[in-house]
């Protein structure tokens, strides 16, 4: 890198309901340099989902998922954890959907949005756009600037990738001077407790072989940092029918037992420190079908509708 270029850095943070796109948002503005980082990402308070680089800047996107989940009261408590990462933030882009418009879930972003957001520049990035008239994008857009004053806003569809060069400039322009953040090898990760889930999903697959080949799902439920510099890791495994639990659980827990301690030691390796991992069968029958499941490994529901 030139030493009499500027460079900028900062942290951007996704917001909006699941499935606004934010991954698709994500993969189009990192693009094929993906990689995964294994520095200690909970010592933020929010997720690191990539790293995109436009000219002299380094734009690290950050995002809180699956916290606003629509058709659920919001409590404050509640507000107040899914705002953190955003507080976080040099800057913020409110991604929605155009076929969709101003939803519940939109709304109660929008009741908090002000008083997270204090002077930071907030964008509103309209995804989807391909799906609507755009008589119908202009209203939204007007609608929603009505509500709250946006720095800016964007009209971008994230998967054919229109409008996402012109959102990527304006963000590398609006963050501050700084040294890079993240070497230039380690462009993105997985969140971790996504890993966690993948490294957990290998085991029973290598466990299990025939059996089950994909009719379960782990979700990392929860990471709690320790003070002794551990953690603690909980997952449930998701499997479709009774059986299937029996098969998980093994004769006196047997199966379970060993794929938690397989599991368990590749964490540990992977993250360099102590990891007490729990683990829980449950049977849903309908899993499949749940978008909060798919949105939980990263997949967009819509992407299995084919």
């Amino acid at each position: 890198m030139d030493d009499t270029m500027t460079t900028r850095a900062g942290f951007v943070a996704l917001i909006g309901e699941p499935n606004a796109g934010k991954s698709t948002l994500t993969n189009q503005m990192v693009g094929a340099k993906v990689s995964i980082v294994t520095h200690k990402v909970q010592t933020t308070r929010a997720r690191i989902r990539g790293v995109a680089i436009e000219g002299d800047a380094q734009i690290v996107l950050v995002d809180t998922p699956g916290l606003f989940k629509p058709r659920r009261r919001l409590d404050r408590a509640m507000v107040a954890a899914a705002w953190s990462g955003a507080s976080d933030a040099d800057i913020v882009v409110l991604l929605i959907e155009a076929h969709r418009g101003i939803t519940e879930g939109v709304e109660a972003i929008l009741e908090n949005l002000a008083e997270v957001a204090g002077k930071r520049p907030v964008a509103l990035a309209i995804n989807k756009i391909d799906r609507v008239e755009a008589q119908h994008l202009l209203k939204l857009s007007q609608d929603m600037n009505e509500k709250f004053s946006f720095t800016e806003t964007f009209m971008i569809s994230a998967e054919k990738g229109h409008g996402v060069k012109d959102l990527r400039k304006w963000l590398a322009a609006e963050l501050p001077e700084s040294p890079w953040l993240y070497p230039e090898d380690q462009i993105a990760d997985l969140p971790l407790r996504m890993i966690a889930s993948e490294m957990t999903r290998e085991k029973l697959t290598l466990r299990l072989h025939q059996e089950l080949p994909y009719q379960l799902t782990v979700e990392t439920e929860s990471w709690e940092e320790r003070d002794d510099g551990s953690a603690r890791i909980d997952q449930i495994i998701y499997v479709v029918r009774d059986g299937h639990k029996g098969i998980v659980l093994g004769n006196k827990g047997e199966t379970i037992k060993a794929i938690s301690k397989a599991a368990r030691e590749e964490l540990e390796e992977f993250l360099g420190r102590r990891i007490h991992l729990f683990m829980q069968v449950k049977v849903r029958e309908k899993w499949l079908d749940e978008a909060e499941r798919y949105s939980e490994m990263g997949l967009d529901f819509k992407d299995g509708n084919g």
